[in-house]
Order: structure tokens, then C-alpha cells, then sequence
């Protein structure tokens, strides 16, 4: 699996199973988000700014996500959040209300937040075949990989349902 390859099984990938937690307590908190995915794998989702996630997030930027689970393919992503804003946030809104055009209706409500992922650890999983086979990222790996996909650029976003 290249740059390439990855981007675009994410960018047919509509939901995520997200997880994160607390300073304080550390209590887990998962949920499914809606996701996009930049050229350069940046994942970006909303939520209303009070939610369990954005309130972890902002005390921890550390992020767990699970992207895909039909026909036995999966990818696993560790990284770290933040709440973009002017210009970046501008383009991260891009990609998400072509992926979810309803979220524009979203774009509206007062407490909407904004959160983008940068992976810092990535692992594709494959369980078709007789042969489960995966393929891990990290360091200049993930670097590696990241500046492959970003190749395909921002104009070549693809949506499937």
C-alpha cells in the first residue's frame, strides 16, 4: 500500500469510530464521527463544541481512530487534534462539506466545532484471503507517506457514498 492507495480507501471511508480521553480521570469516550480526508491526510470532523469529544480533545489532543471495517480492511490512526482556524480552517471546510454537504447546514449552529487530525502512527489492516497482511507508518515513514499522498492534491477529492 502507498500514499496513494491509503488516501484514496480512506477518502471511500464515511464514518469513524473515535476514541480519546482525559487529563484528569482518564475515562475513555468513543464515538462515531463523520470524516473527510485532506490531500495531505488530514482527517477532519465536527461536533457541537460541549461534547464529551470536544472537551477531551481540548484538555488532550490525543486521538485514536478506526476508519473502514467493511470487507475486512481497516485503518488504525494515532494523532493529535486541534481546532484549526482562519485560512486552514477555511480549507478543512472545504473538503468536509464536499464529503458531507449537510454539514453546511451545521455551519450555522453556535456551539459547532471544528476538529482536524494530524496522524502520528498509522496501521493498515487486510483480513481478506488466507493471508491477513498489514503495513505500519510512523516517524519518516508516515512522513513518507503522507508527502506521497498529497501528490494526488486537493482538487483530485473523490466521494463515494
Amino acid at each position: 500500500m502507498n500514499g496513494r492507495d491509503l488516501l484514496q480507501f480512506l477518502r471511500a471511508q464515511k464514518w469513524a469510530v473515535q476514541a480519546s480521553t482525559t487529563l484528569v480521570d482518564h475515562h475513555p469516550q468513543a464515538a462515531v464521527i463523520g470524516v473527510a480526508i485532506t490531500g495531505h491526510l488530514e482527517i477532519i470532523f465536527d461536533t457541537m463544541g460541549d461534547t464529551r469529544k470536544a472537551v477531551n480533545l481540548r484538555a488532550n489532543p490525543k486521538i485514536a481512530l478506526v476508519i473502514g471495517w467493511d470487507q475486512e480492511q481497516t485503518v488504525q490512526i494515532d494523532g493529535i487534534a486541534d481546532e484549526p482556524q482562519g485560512e486552514a480552517l477555511a480549507r478543512l471546510k472545504k473538503a468536509y462539506f464536499e464529503r458531507f454537504p449537510e454539514g453546511r447546514e451545521r455551519e450555522s449552529w453556535e456551539n459547532i466545532a471544528y476538529f482536524r487530525v494530524h496522524p502520528t502512527w498509522i496501521r493498515y489492516s487486510d483480513f481478506r484471503g488466507a493471508t491477513p497482511h498489514g503495513q505500519t507508518w510512523a516517524g519518516p515513514g508516515l512522513k513518507g507517506l503522507i508527502d506521497e499522498a498529497s501528490t494526488v492534491g486537493e482538487a483530485s477529492v473523490t466521494i463515494q457514498p
